[in-house]
């Protein structure tokens, strides 16, 4: 069944739905680099925060594997 224009710009709509991020301007205002907003942005990610607190579960769970695995699997000496 053909979709009615209408229909499609919905669609297209709710597919590129932007976020909105609120920085305090003293983030701004005493960040050094671009590194410290990227810091102070991921600390207050909830979902960064609860997939970071996963793996250091899985980690002390004996899930994890060692840096020198990753870097062999990798191929970086």
């Amino acid at each position: 069944m053909k979709k009615n224009k209408s229909q499609f710009i919905k669609e297209k709509q709710i597919a590129y739905t932007v976020n909105t991020i609120t920085i305090p301007v003293e983030v701004f205002e005493t960040a050094e680099s671009k590194e410290e907003i990227e810091d102070w942005l991921l600390a207050h990610d909830p979902e960064f925060i609860k997939r970071m607190r996963k793996a250091k579960a899985d980690m002390d769970a004996g899930k994890g594997i060692t840096l020198e695995e990753v870097k062999k699997k990798l191929c970086i000496k």
